[in-house]
């Protein structure tokens, strides 16, 4: 019984096991299969890697400066958008984008911290 390739349909010769006529179905099949998270997922980057670029535009002194919620929001920053939490033993809560975080203060202002 002759195999067909998964993508266009051809006929397959070679290894027994070969799903694929040729790397350009084997891709176009698995970025249709992966289409919908694909967009999701790169989106999502995109904004963390934004994020990420914009926490590191600020200059620190010891790891660590202060900053208004307005300069973050004037550069696009998304405070929905960030890779983990670090809660401190007197319940401080961190955001961090990576290794670089923020913690709301008081009055709009945040302190933007490097993780060492």
């Amino acid at each position: 019984m002759a195999k067909s390739c998964l993508e266009c349909g051809e006929k397959l010769t070679g290894r027994i096991d070969k799903k694929f006529c040729s790397d350009y179905c084997r891709n176009a099949y698995n970025n249709k299969l992966n289409k919908d998270s694909t967009n999701l997922i790169r989106n999502i980057n995109n904004r963390l890697r934004k994020n990420y670029r914009i926490l590191e535009s600020f200059p620190l002194k010891e790891n660590k400066t202060k900053t208004t919620k307005n300069k973050l929001l004037d550069k696009g920053f998304s405070f929905d958008h960030f890779t983990s939490i670090y809660t401190t033993q007197k319940g401080t809560i961190y955001y961090f984008v990576y290794d670089l975080g923020y913690l709301p203060l008081d009055n709009d202002y945040f302190m933007v911290v490097k993780r060492e």
